[in-house]
């Protein structure tokens, strides 16, 4: 009996103790609003999650790459304003604000090429939207 019990808390302790440091520093700096971005993070990532499988593939490679693209994208904004929200470090801040321009920049780019090729197959790509500015080119 005391092999199973000491093996049950053993078993125990090596499942908590990763949960436990998970949010480490987060949680010493604010515990209350580590844990409150720790929740607003893995709804977003599962959102993200969700809206990525949620289109219907057309066996198209364009349409499909892009209509799983605008929600991951879409995820980032939402993950890198909980950083605003949250975050202190001014880099890091900066970072996320950097990739909320970005992004947004390519959600509509890859919206508007989507729009086009909802029309079929455009032998004269030429008006398509640059993403350069965004990839620092």
């Amino acid at each position: 009996m005391w092999k199973s019990l000491a093996s049950a808390v053993a078993i125990g302790w090596l499942l908590v103790t990763p949960a436990m440091g998970q949010n480490g520093v987060h949680e010493m700096y604010a515990p209350e609003a580590a844990s409150q971005f720790g929740r607003m993070m893995s709804a977003a990532m599962d959102r993200m999650h969700d809206e990525m499988v949620a289109p219907r593939q057309t066996g198209d490679p364009d349409r499909d790459f892009l209509a799983i693209m605008i929600p991951h994208h879409a995820g980032a904004v939402e993950m890198a304003s909980l950083v605003l929200i949250y975050g202190r470090d001014p880099l890091v801040r900066q970072l996320a604000e950097e990739i909320i321009a970005g992004q947004q920049a390519e959600i509509a780019a890859m919206q508007a090429r989507l729009k086009v090729l909802d029309h079929g197959p455009d032998p004269n790509p030429g008006g398509f939207p640059a993403l350069s500015g965004t990839r620092g080119q």
